[in-house]
């Protein structure tokens, strides 16, 4: 982790990342969670902007922050970082879920993970039961200071291609067997990076109604990785993804999550022994 986390910061001190909309300030989120503890990882595009800052736009201070800015670390740029200030960076990734975490988005998925018996909280683990712990992982591990959907598509393509493999290193290095992949952007840029096109299969149960059309018909897809952007991972890993996202897919009732949880309990005792 920290090594990936080092290139990280010298790739956010780079030209070539100065003239994108990735917030400068704010570090590099290679993990939510523990990754070396993990079993199962979720995967979302990038991480949110309102994981560094409020609702207008100011820095989060204090027991607010999530995690650490040049502010924070008492930095001018991060060139200027050292081990110490890895480390703190890392901690603030592992213990993501102990602190402050943005539950507005990570409960929702959580209540889906339930289902293979996983969970990105502590608490969760030990109250229930729970077996396997849950970390989130994005392919883009820098915040943009707008939503994804509002990069340009040569944005968005130029900026994965600065950190593409930040995710095969991360996968590889990590006791990982399963990533779930919330939502068909997500799906759609996996492929890309992978050169893998998962295995399609349309489910009328997770369809979401639309006055003015048929609806949203729900996808489940399923596949198996050994090797991500070039990065040789050493072993296989199923995928699991859905083309609705969770938290931003309007209409997605708790009857569609139900469904969703249940098709994803029985695709892993199917497709992991």
């Amino acid at each position: 982790m920290l090594s990936t986390l080092a290139t990280l910061l010298d790739r956010l001190d780079s030209p070539a990342m100065s003239a994108t909309r990735v917030i400068q300030w704010g570090c590099p989120v290679p993990s939510f969670g523990d990754l070396s503890l993990a079993q199962v990882a979720t995967v979302g595009i990038n991480p949110s902007n309102l994981e560094f800052m409020d609702e207008a736009g100011n820095e989060l201070q204090g027991a607010e922050r999530r995690f650490h800015t040049l502010m924070s670390l008492g930095l001018d740029s991060w060139g200027e970082a050292d081990a110490r200030h890895l480390e703190t960076i890392a901690h603030s990734c592992r213990a993501y879920f102990d602190r402050n975490p943005y539950d507005r988005w990570f409960k929702r998925l959580d209540a889906v993970l339930a289902g293979i018996n996983a969970s990105y909280y502590d608490s969760l683990l030990h109250a229930s039961g729970l077996e396997l712990r849950a970390c989130h992982l994005d392919l883009f591990p820098y915040a943009t200071a707008c939503k994804w959907t509002e990069l340009s598509g040569n944005e968005r393509l130029s900026l994965l291609k600065l950190a593409g493999d930040t995710l095969g290193h991360l996968l590889r290095d990590s006791p990982l067997r399963l990533v779930i992949l919330n939502g068909q952007s997500v799906v759609r840029h996996f492929e890309q990076i992978t050169g893998v096109a998962l295995s399609r299969q349309e489910m009328t149960s997770w369809s979401l109604p639309r006055r003015s059309s048929q609806g949203v018909i729900g996808i489940a897809y399923t596949g198996t990785i050994d090797e991500l952007a070039g990065v040789g991972l050493g072993h296989r890993l199923v995928v699991l993804g859905f083309n609705h996202n969770i938290q931003s897919s309007f209409g997605v009732t708790s009857e569609v999550l139900d469904h969703i949880r249940d098709w994803m309990a029985l695709a892993v005792r199917r497709m992991i022994r």
